[in-house]
């Protein structure tokens, strides 16, 4: 009888010793605070790259087609439900005068070219990197993400998500606005 109780009892235990500890891992592991990536690209110059044209796969795009004045360098993607809302947004900073260079992330051309067509094209011009090439390069973790890059190439502020009209006026504006006045305190304050 002794030895039936223990066998039943151990069929019991053993798997409560073996699955206590994997509950209390993750549960100290979640109550930990996100450990955030600095983004190593910031005060970078852009990487190299070569880059198909989004309307003209004959035509390459490189570093030496990019703007010789501060510009975004936006990723986006006609499937992105984040970068449908920011469109609005891309599009007025367009009506103001704003530079910005599209790169239409991991997407089918033709569904990116179409949603253009609909939805209007606020890119001075877009780049392909179907592969996620460039993406990887920058540290890009999804999209939309922009970045700004000034007048010598290299790379001023990275914003993760959504351009919201409060990221705009606390944090792009201000970077954008320091550059133009080639301001190096403020740059440094406020392009981070």
């Amino acid at each position: 009888m002794v030895t039936k109780l223990n066998s039943k009892t151990m069929i019991f235990i053993i798997p409560l010793l073996i699955f206590l500890p994997v509950v209390l891992l993750l549960f100290f592991r979640l109550n930990q605070p996100a450990q955030v990536a600095i983004n190593t690209a910031t005060n970078q110059p852009l990487p190299a790259f070569e880059l198909a044209n989004l309307e003209n796969d004959n035509i390459t795009m490189s570093n030496k087609d990019l703007p010789n004045e501060t510009f975004l360098l936006n990723f986006w993607g006609s499937w992105c439900i984040a970068c449908s809302r920011e469109h609005p947004f891309l599009m007025s900073l367009k009506d103001e005068g704003i530079k910005i260079v599209g790169v239409n992330y991991k997407d089918a051309p033709d569904l990116a070219k179409q949603y253009l067509q609909d939805e209007g094209n606020p890119y001075l011009f877009n780049m392909k990197d179907e592969d996620g090439d460039l993406g990887i390069d920058l540290g890009l973790t999804g999209a939309p993400e922009t970045f700004v890059v000034d007048d010598k190439g290299i790379i001023k502020q990275h914003i993760a998500g959504e351009i919201t009209s409060k990221k705009w006026t606390t944090s792009i504006e201000p970077c954008l606005t320091a550059l133009q006045q080639s301001d190096e305190n403020q740059i440094e304050q406020v392009c981070q």
